[in-house]
Formats: structure tokens, C-alpha cells, sequence
């Protein structure tokens, strides 16, 4: 056994925790699973059933917590997990599930099967078996700060840009602010209007924010790769830079990830609660909304839907809000089938869409948001999460779609009440 492998071996028998016992104990092998789970839908194959692709873990836990496992291995019934096998696995755990938590809903015995697959590519990447792209941004993001290599000087070019396109301050390392936006690298290079946006939106609500020159990246690569340590390590830059700050709420951009690893998992992560609050951007528009102090004009003729990021709206409880600012700013608009908590994910999230060997396989579990877009009819798709934002655009420009997306924070932004820069 190399190194690496026993590290890995080593890693997979630490995460066999209480849960993990559990959902194994428990798992009745339905299949239910692979009916939620688009890599399966739109393949057919059954190596893309859910279940299936944490196998060599739960051989591990049968191996070595079962008294039948035990048995089974004493007479050679029951094959170790080798480096060989994880290697193979390695395309099932990291190119064909994007976490995004479907497969955990329909499960009839609640088994959370995301959970499994994040303890998976723990020792998955201890023992070397990441893929390259996920790998180079796990890197770049504890080295550099960003998944991307984006840097302050880059931010700093296009907050200039976005001032001068707005007429509004770009307020950067405020104290004692009510609140600290971060961005993906995402937003800061594709879709740097985000960040216009959220200055316009503030100016007309009165709010009072800033950004960080030490904490602006909100991706965490850590829980992509499946490795806490790094997860804990990114977390801890964003809570270490928003204390410094003395703000009251962290706002978690147009990223599901982001959200997630903030927000739900952070606090475990570094082992105690955070001083101060995390809220995703639609939440606090719909907040704002809700007081009277998001003000806009005006409503979008053309046909619109709106595509649920899973991390937001399933694992997140962000369902209601994007509707509700929909519906001030959209006359005609669509909803998909599978809305909400049902939605379909767009297919690159979960590290998926920084992992070049998964393209062909994104890109035909893409025919499931082609199929519910073609129901519609809508010449819009407004969204809250930069990633499924560009994975969306490479999916429709394959399929030759004329459909155009477009971000939630923007198309707010663009219906506000205009007023005067300085009041």
C-alpha cells in the first residue's frame, strides 16, 4: 500500500462517523436516488446512481464496523479498497455530482447521500485523487486568496471602473459598517456589473457597507476538493477580516458554495459562533423590500424564468425572496417546472465546472435544463449564482439557444428609483 493510499484509507476511516453508520445501516438500495440525479437521468447509466458512487467507502465501513464485513474479509469475499479502484472512482465522486443535494431529498429513509459524498472526496484527496482543476484552485485559493488568482490590484481596477460607470464610492476597509460584502472571483472578471449593482442598491436603500482588502473572495474550494482543514482555513480569512472591521452582517454574493460553507458550516468549521451575521444578497434585498427602502420602477416585458442555484435555494431556504423581487420588476414571469427546493441543478457546481475532464458529461446533463426551457418559451433566465450563471451560458451557447441570462442583484439594480449620487 503507498503512502498516499494509506493516508487516503486513513482519512475515509476517520469520516466514518455516526451519520455515515447510519445511512449505510439504513440505505435499502431503492434506486430512488438515481431518478433525482441528472448525470443519471440524462446518461442512463447506473455507475451515476448516487448511492453507488460512495461504494468504496461503504465497503470500508462494512470491512472494518460490520461483524459480516469482518467475515467477509477474513475469507477474501470482500475486496480491500486499493488505489487502483479510487482512481476510478475519482470521475463518479468529482465530475458527476455537483452536491447538490437532490438525491438527499428523495431518499425514503433520509439518508443525507451529499454528506457521503463530501466525506468520499476527503479521502479522495488525501490520497491524491482530485481532479488537476480542482486541485489548482484549491491551491491558488489558500496561496493567492482566490480560485481564480485573483488579487487586491485586480479588484481595485475594477472597482475604479464601476465608480466611474456609477458615479458612486466603492467603500473598501470601513469600520464598523453594517455590512461586508465579499464577491467570487466570478463576479470580480465575468460580471463585475454585480458589483455596480450592489453600489446602486445601497446608495438607494441608505445602507451603510464595505468590502475588505484582506477578505473579498467568498469561494470556498476547501468544501469543493471535500477537505475541512482548507474549508476551516478560508472560512476563518473572511470571520478574521469582518471582526477586524467591526460589522454587524457578512453578505454572501450570487455564489451557492459560498453560502453554504459560510453560513451553514463556518461555525463548525472553526469551532465556535461568528460575531456578527451572514446573510446572502437576495435575502437582505428582499429585507430591504420588505421595509421600504428597496425602491424600483418599472417591470421586464419580455418572458423570463428564474433557475434556483441549488446551494441557495435547496440547501439554503432561499426560495420565497428571489420570487418576491421577481415579481416587482417582471411583467411575464415563468416558472420552471421543478421549481425551488425541486429544482434541477445547472450541473457545474460541487468544483464540477473547474474540472475540465467533466465538460462532455456537464454538458449533456445540461439536456435537463435544455428540456425545461424549451417548456417555457421565455427569452430570459435570471439567476442568483455567478457559477450556474457561466455554466448556463456554456450550456445554452451549446445547445444554439437564444436565451439570455442574467443576474437577480443586476436586474434589481437596473429597475431602482434613481437618485441623485451623494444623497
Amino acid at each position: 500500500m503507498t503512502a498516499s493510499l494509506q493516508k487516503g484509507i486513513n482519512a475515509l476511516r476517520e469520516v466514518l462517523d455516526a451519520p455515515i453508520a447510519s445511512y449505510f445501516s439504513s440505505c435499502v438500495r431503492c434506486g430512488m436516488c438515481a431518478e433525482a440525479c441528472l448525470f443519471y437521468t440524462e446518461t442512463k447509466d447506473p455507475k451515476y446512481t448516487p448511492i453507488h458512487k460512495v461504494e468504496p467507502l461503504r465497503r470500508l465501513w462494512e470491512q472494518e464496523y460490520t461483524l459480516t464485513g469482518r467475515v467477509k474479509k477474513m475469507f477474501g469475499l470482500s475486496k480491500p479498497v486499493t488505489d487502483e479502484e479510487l482512481e476510478e472512482w475519482s470521475p463518479l465522486v468529482y465530475d458527476s455530482c455537483s452536491q447538490c443535494g437532490r438525491c438527499s431529498m428523495v431518499c425514503p429513509v433520509g439518508n443525507d447521500i451529499t454528506y457521503m459524498i463530501r466525506k468520499m472526496r476527503e479521502g479522495m484527496a488525501i490520497s491524491g485523487h482530485a481532479p488537476e482543476g480542482v486541485i489548482g484552485a484549491t491551491k491558488r485559493t489558500i496561496e493567492l486568496g482566490s480560485p481564480m488568482g485573483i488579487k487586491l490590484p485586480a479588484l481595485q481596477t475594477q472597482i475604479s471602473k464601476q465608480e466611474a460607470e456609477t458615479g458612486l464610492t466603492i467603500p473598501i476597509d470601513v469600520q464598523g459598517a453594517d455590512y461586508m460584502a465579499l464577491l467570487s472571483s466570478m463576479e470580480i472578471i465575468n460580471f463585475p456589473e454585480y458589483l455596480g449593482a450592489l453600489a446602486k442598491i445601497f446608495h438607494n436603500a441608505g445602507v451603510s457597507w464595505t468590502l475588505s482588502s484582506e477578505a473579498f473572495e467568498a469561494t470556498n474550494s476547501g468544501i469543493q476538493i471535500g477537505v475541512a482543514d482548507l474549508a476551516r482555513d478560508i472560512v476563518m480569512r473572511i470571520v478574521t477580516a469582518a471582526e477586524k472591521l467591526k460589522v454587524k452582517s457578512v453578505i454572501s454574493p450570487e455564489c451557492g458554495h459560498a453560502f453554504t460553507a459560510l453560513r451553514w458550516e463556518g461555525p463548525n468549521l472553526i469551532g465556535r459562533p461568528y460575531g456578527f451575521k451572514v446573510v446572502h444578497i437576495l435575502e437582505l434585498l428582499d429585507e430591504l423590500r420588505s421595509a421600504g427602502k428597496l425602491k424600483t420602477t418599472g417591470k421586464e416585458s419580455e418572458a423570463l424564468t428564474y433557475h434556483d442555484p441549488c446551494q441557495i435555494a435547496r440547501r439554503g431556504g432561499v426560495v420565497e425572496q428571489p420570487r418576491r423581487l421577481l415579481g416587482d420588476v417582471a411583467a411575464d414571469f415563468r416558472e420552471m417546472s421543478d421549481p425551488g427546493v425541486w429544482n434541477w441543478c445547472c450541473g457545474g457546481g460541487g468544483g464540477v465546472s473547474a474540472n475540465d475532464r467533466a465538460e462532455h458529461l456537464r454538458l449533456t446533463a445540461f439536456k435537463r435544463k435544455k428540456a425545461q426551457l424549451d417548456a417555457l418559451g421565455v427569452e430570459t433566465m435570471v439567476t442568483a449564482c455567478a457559477n450556474c450563471r457561466i455554466v448556463l451560458e456554456e450550456g445554452l451557447e451549446h445547445y444554439n439557444m437564444n436565451v439570455k441570462v442574467v443576474g437577480l442583484t443586476e436586474l434589481v439594480a437596473e429597475h431602482l428609483v434613481e437618485q441623485e449620487a451623494g444623497k
